[in-house]
């Protein structure tokens, strides 16, 4: 992807445009919001890396005047405000997602894959299937081998959200967001409990394991090799 680094901190910059390097990908960079916008409207980019906090123009103001523009290309806003109303006010203003630093690049890579891959699923996709589990987004039904699989209505969240991202990697803090609308760590063990439930459901023997732990990063739910 071709990506634009709108970020005042230079160290910062250089470490998120090597990483993206590394990750086969094509980042430009902007030292503020002014740069960043005209780059922003004058190219082409797959997605928008974004500072909150800069001079010239700020984050938030430069992405309202994006957004005014039309462009509707994913911006993973980029702060060291991390409060649930900080948080609020960078999606209500355009962004797709939020990120509070110090953050991972694992994390980083799995957002910006996320967000731009939304525009690229097919609204009408009712039926998410990896191997031979399937799951009916209209009916609401699961079935693994033809076998009807029952889950509580949490756990079919939490297995439609893994399905959605398939072959990827999902962090603790995407699903606190996108299951339970958690924009903190509440500190529980939440997360563990219920997808600890979903692999007696789903991943029973004789059953090969769709559901694997990827131990510092997450989870991901991937046909078998």
């Amino acid at each position: 992807m071709r990506i634009l680094v709108v970020e005042d901190d230079t160290d910062i910059a250089g470490f998120l445009c090597k990483a993206l390097s590394e990750a086969g990908h094509v980042a430009d960079h902007a030292a503020d919001g002014r740069n960043g916008l005209f780059l922003a409207t004058g190219e082409t980019y797959d997605a928008i890396v974004l500072d909150r906090l800069m001079p010239q123009m700020d984050g938030l103001s430069m992405l309202a005047a994006l957004r005014a523009t039309g462009s509707r290309v994913p911006v993973l806003i980029l702060s060291a405000l991390g409060q649930v109303d900080e948080r609020i006010k960078g999606l209500r203003a355009g962004g797709d997602d939020y990120l509070v630093k110090p953050f991972a690049v694992a994390e980083l890579l799995a957002r910006l894959e996320v967000i731009t891959r939304r525009g690229l699923m097919p609204v009408a996709e009712n039926r998410l299937r990896v191997a031979d589990l399937e799951l009916d987004r209209m009916a609401r039904t699961v079935q693994r081998g033809g076998e009807v699989i029952t889950l509580k209505p949490q756990e079919y969240r939490v297995l439609e959200f893994l399905m959605r991202h398939a072959g990827r990697v999902v962090t603790r803090t995407m699903l606190l967001e996108g299951v339970w609308d958690y924009h903190f760590d509440p500190q529980t063990n939440v997360i563990d409990v219920h997808l600890s439930r979903l692999r007696g459901k789903i991943d029973k023997l004789p059953w090969i394991p769709l559901i694997h732990t990827l131990r510092g990063s997450g989870y991901c739910l991937r046909e078998p090799h």
